[in-house]
């Protein structure tokens, strides 16, 4: 439970330097981080911080830590002024963050084993003394004052005094004891389902075996284990009994193995057999959602809630579950009509491809058929795709678009000695001609074996205002798993992994370039319904072509890419838009109904899972299937699924009203930057989305915010006939 003291930054936070003791603490304290760089040749530590020089530096990290932060309460105790209240607080979650962020980053990216334990015993010892900040009265006491003197602040520190005494609530400090020790216990509870839960997707990702070999496109056969067997045999002359070994493949059934073989694979029941057995692991986790559901549930009632859906959604633009579940219906009814039609479209397809008029389409052909079909009405061949995308060309592209928006440059900086993790890992200053370093930004964007597995913004220290006179730099790291070659130079991506870098690139803009007050509100730490529109945003500029003519060149010629082949692309990311928008649909509503109010009876998710799929898509459920115990945003993003679509309403207003004109307008930086990203979450997000576009992008809705739906609709071409 650390959403008061340390609120997540990540879509997923490094050295600190005492000053000399005084009565005020807050005056004192200066803490540096790599943003300052270490002398030439000189060693430091992870993400430069000092204490990070070997594994068992994290002990000293979180001692200092703790240390630091006990100084500040003894401070905050005396009751000071409101100002320096709201500053030492701040000071307070800027130092535990510190360790927790780089505990986080460090478990999900060190190769060293060792360095991980310690980040994970580091992490445990810190979020017990997590505990002990959210349940302190005299913190929580000295909050209430500084926000009922409001008058007394500046309008983003009555902000912040609001939220902290609002947060110190969420987790129950005004509660009587016996209360709040029981949601201390399902705090506790919740943190470990959580973490067995992301433990059996990992242990336990299914497989099938598959013979002969032959039935295996050899595109596929990379990604799999070759397996054998025995045959025996007996030849017509009577002779000793032969054995001969038949070659086969077993598919590891995990997300992205899965989605290649349901996407390639030629053979109906090989798909068949590895969409079952994907979508029946990890069986443990049945047990374990329930368990967690339940828990949410009790905790909720706890706080004063009708459901976990309520607790969560409460402090967010959407409000409540109600205005949540209003506009997952609404979205719901906009695309079914055009859902529809493309799943007629896909089942007379695959009719056409089998000679069966009337056959069943079921949910292992979604993949197999929709990839021919694009390929075939736009003669696309990823290869040929992906061999304008080679990685280094990309960044390139990164560091283009924040020269043409915003005026700064991506300077690469030289690691120190033990700054880095891994040797593939680069450092990049954020650099503007007229401000100077705006903040720093790592890569680690090649996979290895136990790495963070899919790709993610890892803050790793937020920005914010120590005087009048300095700034604390934002530090943030961007990781992904690109593959394809033994060296790293050569990796060629895909045009969904250039999207999905140039999202990740969104969260690590907000964080880079966010100026706020207090390292509270930097970056990403704004409302969950808000957290995703900056990346989905500029998703858009990966598919424009006078942004992709930019960096997108050919690996072994140099040529510029077609705009012919651009706009074969486009065309195919349309074929199929309302489908995927009505999937992302069914994952809100699992998610909101796993969550919501529960019925007296308890009725088994995979009952629900069903119900809905039925419900609000045109596919089948597959009975025996559970593709629930896979789905981890039920975690972290608790009944806040929705917001993928809120930032996908949002994103498509902004690029339409402000950015589509000019993508490279420096204009257009500009206002993205002093109107949205600059701010974090220290203003009203409803505020921050009307200043940038105007009217339009957002209603109001039975006390809640929603987005307008208008521009995505438009976008989609959802209003004309199917």
């Amino acid at each position: 439970m650390w959403s008061l003291i340390c609120r997540a930054a990540r879509t997923l936070r490094p050295k600190h330097l005492l000053g000399s003791r005084s009565s005020d603490p807050s005056c004192t304290r200066h803490y540096r981080t790599s943003v300052v760089a270490p002398q030439t040749g000189a060693s430091t530590g992870l993400y430069g911080f000092d204490h990070l020089k070997s594994p068992k530096g994290f002990q000293r990290f979180v001692d200092d830590a703790i240390e630091r932060s006990g100084e500040l309460v003894a401070y905050i105790s005396s009751m000071p002024s409101s100002a320096k209240i709201i500053r030492a607080m701040d000071e307070i979650s800027d130092t535990v963050c510190s360790v927790v962020d780089s505990a986080e980053l460090c478990r999900n990216t060190h190769p060293d084993r060792e360095f991980t334990e310690e980040a994970n015993k580091a992490a445990m010892r810190i979020n017990e003394y997590l505990h002990y900040l959210n349940t302190n009265h005299v913190l929580y006491d000295a909050v209430r004052k500084a926000e009922q003197e409001d008058h007394l602040l500046t309008e983003e520190a009555q902000r912040a005094a609001h939220y902290l005494r609002v947060d110190f609530e969420r987790g129950g400090i005004h509660l009587s004891s016996d209360k709040l020790d029981r949601v201390n216990q399902l705090n506790i509870e919740i943190s470990q389902l959580c973490r067995e839960f992301n433990e059996n997707i990992i242990i336990d990702p299914g497989s099938v075996d598959i013979f002969p070999s032959s039935r295996i496109p050899r595109s596929l056969h990379h990604l799999l284990k070759p397996i054998y067997c025995s045959t025996s045999i007996i030849p017509k002359k009577l002779q000793p009994r032969d054995t001969l070994k038949e070659k086969g493949f077993q598919i590891t059934t995990d997300p992205h193995t899965l989605s290649s073989v349901l996407q390639w694979a030629q053979d109906d029941e090989v798909r068949k057999m590895a969409y079952v057995q994907g979508n029946s692991v990890p069986n443990a986790n049945l047990g374990i959602l329930d368990k967690l559901i339940s828990a949410r549930h009790e905790l909720a009632q706890i706080m004063g809630c009708r459901s976990y859906a309520e607790f969560a959604v409460k402090p967010n633009m959407a409000s409540s579950p109600a205005v949540v579940m209003s506009f997952l219906h609404e979205m719901s009814e906009m695309v079914h009509p055009r859902a529809d039609e493309e799943f007629k479209k896909i089942r007379a397809f695959k009719g056409e491809k089998c000679g069966i008029k009337f056959g069943d389409l079921e949910p292992w052909d979604e993949a197999y058929y929709t990839s021919l079909m694009k390929s075939s009405t736009y003669t696309l061949d990823s290869s040929v795709v992906a061999s304008y995308f080679p990685l280094p060309q990309c960044i390139e592209g990164l560091k283009v678009l924040v020269e043409s928006l915003f005026g700064a440059t991506f300077r690469s900086i030289p690691l120190a000695p033990g700054e880095s993790w891994h040797e593939d890992v680069l450092k990049l200053s954020l650099y503007h001609p007229e401000e100077g370093d705006l903040g720093h930004l790592y890569l680690d964007l090649y996979s290895r074996k136990g790495k963070y597995p899919g790709c993610a913004h890892f803050a790793i220290k937020g920005g914010r205002r120590i005087s009048e006179s300095e700034y604390q730099l934002p530090v943030v790291a961007l990781v992904c798993n690109f593959s394809g070659s033994c060296n790293p130079s050569t990796v060629r991506l895909n045009h969904w992994e250039v999207e999905t870098l140039f999202h990740e690139f969104g969260h690590a803009l907000h964080s880079l370039l966010s100026r706020t007050d207090y390292q509270h509100f930097s970056g990403t730490r704004v409302v969950l319904d808000l957290a995703e529109t900056p990346s989905n945003l500029f998703e858009y500029f990966a598919w424009d072509y006078r942004v992709l003519r930019t960096f997108a060149r050919h690996y072994s010629t140099g040529e510029i890419i077609p705009e012919k082949l651009v706009e074969s692309m486009q065309g195919a990311r349309k074929m199929f838009a309302a489908t995927e928008l009505q999937r992302q649909i069914f994952y809100a509503l699992i998610d909101q109904t796993l969550f919501g109010e529960q019925p007296a009876s308890p009725t088994d998710t995979s009952s629900i899972v069903a119900d809905l799929k039925r419900q609000y898509t045109s596919w089948k459920h597959v009975e025996g299937t559970h593709w629930q115990t896979r789905f981890n945003h039920l975690l972290n993003y608790g009944a806040g699924y929705y917001s993928y679509l809120y930032a996908k309403c949002f994103a498509s207003t902004i690029w339409q009203k402000l950015c589509q004109e000019d993508p490279l307008s420096l204009t257009t930086g500009t206002a993205l930057r002093t109107r949205l990203l600059q701010h974090g979450g220290a203003r009203e997000p409803s505020s921050l989305l009307k200043g940038l576009v105007g009217d339009g992008i957002l209603r109001y809705c039975d006390g809640g915010i929603v987005p307008d739906i208008t521009s995505l609709r438009d976008e989609m071409r959802l209003s004309e006939g199917v």
